[in-house]
């Protein structure tokens, strides 16, 4: 009879030699690790892509803030807002909603301004993140989310080039000058004239005249000036007051006080048409050499780049076909000579319009201009274009 303890070995014996359960137990113990070894496969892929995807989108958004600011559409904050969204939009395709919030608020803009006496640069610098969400296989081991992150910068920056102006206003004060403008003054009773300067009457309501709408046009161009060169240090203007002969005119001078002063404030509607006096006196104000030129006054006051301007305005038409002829042999003169050319023409017939048009320096050059809103429209615009082109910024 076998004893107890022969009974217990022989169990364990069978048992230590049965191969059965090996499978089970292994596939237990190796299962997770098969798992997680897949989930890191394929969330390193995710990790990689959207990695590359990050820094290009980054880079890209350093970049167009830089841009901006360069150009001066926007400001340090603006720009800084604009990286952040730029990031945002670019990565927003690719990721989950959680990890496009997780983004959103994990990146940061900031810009630095270096500023000179000539120039303005600008270092734009975006650090993007998130936490990327990982798929359900790596929750095995017990990782729900990694950290993506980039960092990009990118500089630019503007150089100012300053550019001195010297203009002539050569304005028309002959006698339909005195006509009425469609601008009500008041419900007084006031005289009024026809196109040819003479009087029709006295009566209610009262209109602008086109003189008065002709002296606030003028000086809103010059305050265009001034805004942009308020010590009056890249700005010298004239004036010529005309009709059937140059009847009034300044001499070049700094800013535009004199200028307003000794003519613009002064002009007094009378008298014929005649372009072709005011045009050459124009002319030969800006092109005369030697000490007393607006060149070398400018270069004397170290301004090397200068651009010359004339505004040649009328609300009529020559009463001589050869004051047409000289005035465009003037108007192609001043062209060839660099001379910009703006002329507006008020109210005027057609053959006033067609001497303007073509006198003038090409089509973004001449204006039409059939009320006081219009002339005040066209002259602002021609004082504030001038401003614009006296700074050039280069990127």
């Amino acid at each position: 009879m076998m004893s107890t303890f022969q009974l217990l070995k022989s169990s364990l014996s069978r048992l230590q030699s049965d191969r059965s359960g090996n499978f089970g137990m292994m596939t237990a113990i190796v299962l997770p690790v098969l798992i997680g070894t897949a989930g890191v496969a394929i969330d390193f892929s995710n990790m990689v892509l959207q990695q590359r995807q990050l820094q290009e989108a980054s880079d890209a958004a350093a970049l167009a803030a830089a841009t901006a600011l360069a150009k001066g559409t926007v400001t340090s904050t603006q720009a800084e807002a604009m990286a952040k969204d730029f990031v945002v939009g670019q990565m927003v395709n690719y990721l989950s909603g959680n990890d496009a919030t997780s983004l959103k608020n994990s990146t940061t803009a900031s810009v630095t301004t270096t500023t000179t006496a000539t120039s303005k640069s600008y270092k734009v610098k975006v650090d993007a993140a998130y936490a990327m969400g990982l798929t359900p296989l790596m929750n095995v081991i017990g990782k729900k989310t990694v950290n993506i992150a980039s960092s990009s910068s990118t500089s630019s920056g503007t150089s100012e080039v300053k550019t001195a102006l010297s203009m002539t206003l050569a304005l028309d004060e002959s006698g339909s000058m005195l006509a009425d403008t469609t601008t009500k003054l008041s419900n007084d009773k006031c005289d009024h004239y026809n196109t040819g300067g003479s009087k029709i009457g006295n009566y209610s309501p009262c209109y602008v005249k086109k003189i008065d709408a002709l002296k606030t046009a003028a000086n809103l161009l010059l305050d265009q000036l001034d805004k942009a060169d308020p010590t009056s240090k890249y700005s010298r203007t004239n004036a010529i007051g005309w009709s059937s002969k140059v009847q009034v005119s300044s001499k070049f001078a700094w800013g535009t006080s004199q200028t307003r002063s000794s003519v613009i404030n002064v002009l007094s509607a009378g008298g014929g048409t005649e372009s072709a006096a005011p045009m050459k006196k124009a002319y030969d104000d800006l092109v005369t050499t030697g000490s007393s030129s607006e060149t070398q006054i400018h270069a004397q006051a170290g301004n090397p780049n200068v651009t010359k301007y004339i505004v040649l305005m009328t609300d009529g038409e020559n009463n001589a076909s050869s004051s047409d002829t000289n005035t465009l042999t003037k108007c192609n003169e001043a062209k060839s000579a660099g001379i910009k050319i703006y002329s507006v023409a008020f109210m005027a017939p057609t053959a006033g319009q067609n001497l303007l048009r073509t006198c003038a320096s090409g089509a973004g050059y001449y204006f039409q201009a059939e009320s006081m809103a219009d002339l005040v429209g066209a002259f602002k615009s021609i004082g504030s274009e001038a401003s614009s082109d006296k700074v050039l910024v280069t990127q």
